[in-house]
């Protein structure tokens, strides 16, 4: 790459920070949807004929501008988990725009760029501990003309599209510049780079099906100062509450009579099992409404008396064949880590006391989670479990009538983080062909139609129960279909191209070598 096509390191830095935040307001809360390609393409500029050194540092600063602006509502944790946490992810960045710095040197570089993206969000969505795949390009994408490819290949092929589109711009905008390039090139160019996102268009999204009336129950959580076990006895009795309203309007014929009835995660942080008056409330609001109930609780673990599990229940009406009361449970099977457990807790817990503010580790599930509430098969993941790929596909190969997500975001009302998982949501509908129920504490349930549309949605902090209509749908999309595939076999593209530039670059600095190699012995 020639020097002059090189930005300088100070004019670099200021372009970095600019990008960063840039990518940052494609996200929600901002939903500025349009920059993400644009941050891709200034990006991909940013990293053009740096060195090594260079496209790290220049890389490292993007990532800590991006995801310190994304990631702000840890900073109810902490600085020090917001920082931290940024800087891991940042890292990812750094080492991708290495990757892009060396494949603009091969023909069609605009793909192979795209390729980095995706190599760079599958590997910080598996490390460390399980990893974290906040803030890939895809999940700014809900509601868009890009969103419907996330049937055909999920998250991983709509972060391609949105990363070519960007490169696609970048290398239209380097053509018209260069007064040397043809006229055709152009316009080729620029056919593609609006073509990607049209693309979406063309993607059927089917949305027909058989409907059933569903309830979702947000209790709402209190924000006043009671102590811990009067905080979970209040959040519990909220939503004894709203479901015993639901069952009185119900009656008077003033709403449906639901099929199934879902309550967040963290509905009870009491122990049902262990706890009788806890489980009496439970019971006396799902005899009132009459149907099983969803119930999202925190549970001993009977196999590890030091640990606590996450789940959902599946809660009968004493009316029910065999009694009422609780039955088959999912165990969340991923839990965050520093929020529901903690990685070497004898040594960080020295260090670090505020973690010991969670005093029981959460243990993980073993199986997907797939419940009979209602007579309607439901494929249920908990809270952040919705931004991993393999959860959700793990939980759709049961071709579930649902998807639902229960969750708890309290602890980050008003700070944008319900509404990254919102978008998370309203595209995993898209990519199993599958409406989505999401029921939180305080903010935002949903029911999003298979196509991704926000069919009813509460506000935060605040009572809300919907009871109306829901699409139920199985069977397969092109996404659920080829799994994980996509993302594999484009990240491996993107490393096989770095590494093709740079045995490139290595001949062309030292040909005499190749040729030494090439004389007989």
């Amino acid at each position: 790459m020639p020097q002059s096509q090189r930005i300088g390191l100070r004019a670099g830095l200021v372009a970095s920070v600019v990008t960063g935040l840039t990518l940052g307001l494609a996200f929600p809360p901002y939903g500025i949807w349009p920059l993400a390609p644009l941050a891709v393409a200034a990006s991909t500029r940013v990293a053009r004929g740096q060195t090594v050194r260079r496209a790290l540092l220049l890389g490292m600063v993007t990532g800590l501008a991006f995801f310190g602006l994304l990631l702000r509502w840890l900073t109810v944790i902490g600085p020090d988990a917001w920082i931290l946490l940024s800087a891991l992810e940042a890292a990812f960045v750094a080492v991708m725009f290495v990757g892009v710095a060396h494949v603009q040197r091969l023909r069609l570089w605009p793909l192979w760029t795209a390729c980095l993206w995706v190599a760079a969000e599958l590997a910080r969505s598996y490390v460390p501990f399980g990893g974290f795949p906040w803030g890939r390009l895809a999940f700014s994408q809900a509601g868009t003309p890009f969103a419907p490819l996330a049937a055909l290949g999920g998250m991983p092929v709509l972060t391609f599209a949105v990363a070519l589109s960007g490169a696609l711009l970048l290398a239209l905008l380097t053509a018209v510049l260069d007064r040397g390039g043809a006229g055709a090139a152009r316009l080729l160019l620029a056919g593609a780079a609006v073509a990607v996102p049209l693309a979406g268009y063309a993607v059927p999204v089917p949305t027909g099906g058989r409907q059933v009336t569903a309830a979702i129950v947000q209790g709402n959580v209190p924000r006043t100062g009671l102590d811990a076990f009067g905080q979970r006895a209040a959040v519990l009795d909220n939503h004894v509450e709203a479901t015993r309203t639901l069952a009185r309007e119900v009656a008077a014929g003033q709403q449906p009579q639901p099929q199934l009835v879902l309550w967040p995660e963290n509905s009870t942080d009491i122990d049902p099992y262990a706890d009788p008056t806890a489980a009496a409330a439970i019971q006396g609001a799902v005899d009132a409404i009459g149907v099983p109930t969803l119930v999202g609780a925190v549970v001993a673990n009977p196999a590890d008396p030091h640990t606590v599990l996450n789940v959902g229940i599946v809660w009968a009406p004493s009316t029910a064949p065999g009694g009422g009361g609780p039955g088959d449970r999912y165990e969340k099977r991923h839990p965050v880590p520093f929020g529901e457990y903690i990685p070497f807790r004898s040594v960080l817990t020295r260090y670090i006391t505020r973690l010991r503010r969670i005093p029981e580790d959460f243990a993980p599930g073993e199986k997907p989670g797939l419940l009979d509430v209602g007579g309607v098969r439901i494929g249920d993941v908990i809270c952040f479990e919705v931004a991993y790929d393999g959860i959700v596909r793990d939980v759709t190969a049961g071709d579930p009538q649902l998807l639902v997500v229960q969750t708890n975001n309290a602890t980050y009302g008003h700070s944008g983080q319900p509404d990254q998982q919102l978008a998370m949501s309203r595209l995993r509908a898209i990519e199993t062909g599958r409406t989505v129920l999401v029921a939180a504490t305080s903010g935002f349930s949903a029911v999003i139609a298979p196509d991704g549309r926000l069919v009813a949605s509460s506000a935060e902090f605040e009572r809300w129960v919907y009871d109306g209509p829901v699409t139920l749908r199985t069977g397969e999309t092109l996404a659920t279909r080829v799994g994980a595939w996509p993302e594999w076999v484009l990240g491996i593209l993107g490393v096989g191209a770095v590494a093709l530039a740079n045995t490139r670059r290595r001949r062309e600095r030292n040909p005499s070598s190749d040729a030494s190699t090439l004389q007989p012995a």
